[in-house]
């Protein structure tokens, strides 16, 4: 049976180049806000492997397009950080989101294209002085980058890059304090939380950024309390204030403009984590 999202890759197939790209990058863009509005992820996940083919095969017919990398990045990081259960292959899929993106990002700002592991504090000097102009391509990739760390948490070599991922929501923040309504506090929540305190992770500081997250999602964005009860709580063995916040999720309307399927899947975690609770603490 014919599928409507054949018709990029025909275009393709049939040498439109110009013409596939176009609708592709358009397709890309629509297809993010379709799947964040949809209320069935498991139909998104079904869907989505066809498009990230899609967007290989876009990225290598438009190496230098920033807009195109990043539309890649975008949903490899969806479809392997939120889908995809086996670890191996979701540790694969986020790092290409990583790679896409670091690709985009060094068309946009020199001095990521010289990132050496070696130089890592050189690089977070110089995050220092990124301009305004680069905000959204520094969120992007730092997204990536996030998707990539939680899918490679068993690595050393990936623990040894969260100063930098910090370093780089800690230069949006400085930026904009409110991008992304509360994502930005939350990424930057989970991020001081991925080590226990005595390997230097900082759950105080974790907090604050989780209650501003709460504070500027406006109870709308469901993944900022079960991300706190998960790694906040369950970090500090706190399993009053665990409870109550995946309770305050799964009691909440999960349909809301532009993060309704991220809901559902808070939803579908809480539910397993809340069952979980009593075994845990």
């Amino acid at each position: 049976m014919f599928r409507w999202w054949f018709l990029p890759l025909l275009l393709i197939l049939s040498g439109c180049a110009n013409l596939a790209q176009q609708a592709g990058q358009q397709m890309a863009t629509d297809l993010a806000a379709v799947m964040q509005d949809h209320t069935d992820p498991d139909t998104v996940a079904e869907a989505m492997p066809a498009y990230l083919l899609l967007m290989d095969a876009l990225a290598r017919q438009n190496p230098d397009s920033a807009a195109t990398l990043f539309s890649a990045s975008r949903l490899y990081a969806i479809y392997g950080g939120n889908f995809v259960q086996q670890p191996q292959r979701a540790a694969l899929l986020t790092e290409r989101a990583r790679e896409y993106a670091d690709r985009a990002l060094c068309l946009q700002w020199q001095p990521w294209c010289h990132r050496d592991p070696a130089e890592r504090t050189a690089l977070i000097e110089a995050l220092k002085t990124l301009p305004v102009s680069q905000l959204d391509a520094l969120y992007q990739t730092a997204s990536a980058w996030v998707a990539w760390a939680q899918t490679h948490s068993e690595d050393w070599n990936a623990v040894a890059e969260i100063p930098l991922i910090q370093a780089m929501f800690t230069r949006v923040e400085q930026l904009d304090p409110k991008h992304d309504q509360g994502r930005l506090q939350l990424y930057l929540g989970v991020l001081n939380t991925l080590l226990p305190p005595a390997y230097g992770g900082r759950p105080e500081v974790a907090r604050a950024y989780f209650d501003k997250a709460m504070q500027l999602s406006q109870g709308r964005d469901l993944m900022v309390p079960a991300l706190y009860a998960r790694h906040y709580a369950r970090l500090v063995f706190d399993q009053k204030l665990h409870d109550r916040l995946l309770r305050q999720v799964l009691s909440a309307e999960p349909r809301q403009p532009g993060l309704t399927m991220s809901n559902l899947l808070a939803q579908r975690q809480a539910r397993r984590w809340l069952q979980e609770s009593n075994d845990y603490f």
